[in-house]
């Protein structure tokens, strides 16, 4: 059986820290980001987008950006409000929610622009 790795994730190191779905994983390109959110969109999810600054990560909650896109299907919209927040933001996190209104929970959760780390 093969060793698992440790990936030295540290609260003191901000640096370090993992978050979300792919964090262990190089940052996403705009094709996979894409690919995402036809995802998200494709089961009906409601996508939403959150900030939040790098050191705050592990202990506050993440700001919304704008209101939760309700019934939105359109796959650059999204993809707009999400590199507008990023653009009005640029040193944080940014995350792609999808809401599941059937289950009333997040269907996924994911951050798809990593912020400068101190």
């Amino acid at each position: 059986m093969s060793e698992v790795m440790d990936y030295k994730s540290r609260l003191s190191d901000p640096a370090s820290r993992k978050f979300e779905t792919f964090s262990y994983l190089p940052a996403m390109t705009a094709d996979e980001i894409r690919k995402q959110v036809t995802y998200l969109v494709s089961k009906g999810w409601n996508p939403a987008i959150e900030h939040t600054e790098p050191e705050y990560l592990m202990d506050y909650y993440w700001y919304m950006w704008k209101l939760p896109m309700f019934g939105e299907t359109n796959v650059d919209k999204v993809i707009a409000e999400a590199e507008a927040c990023r653009k009005a933001n640029p040193n944080n996190h940014v995350r792609l929610v999808g809401y599941n209104n059937f289950n009333q929970s997040q269907g996924a959760a994911m951050v798809i622009f990593r912020g400068k780390t101190v």
